[in-house]
């Protein structure tokens, strides 16, 4: 994943599982890597030192290595001249 296509906003869906998941809260914990599944979609909310994204799941926000996710492609609605 090439990180210049992440940034803050963009929704992202995991695209393979990390060996554990670190929590983005202000004292980070280590969780098993199952409480996510692979094509889980979340949204970037901010970029940390070290190279992690925090995004923001459905089961929490997590620090993700860009390695580990993948944009979501957004279709754009199609306009037809009737």
């Amino acid at each position: 994943m090439n990180e210049q296509q992440i940034s803050v906003g963009i929704k992202v869906s995991l695209i393979s599982k990390p060996p554990y998941l670190k929590t983005a809260d202000p004292m980070p914990m280590l969780r098993p890597s199952d409480i996510l599944d692979v094509g889980d979609e979340g949204i970037v909310m901010d970029r940390r030192p070290g190279g992690y994204w925090g995004v923001k799941f459905s089961q929490g926000t997590f620090l993700m290595e860009s390695q580990y996710l993948g944009v979501v492609e957004t279709q754009e609605p199609s306009h037809k001249d009737v």
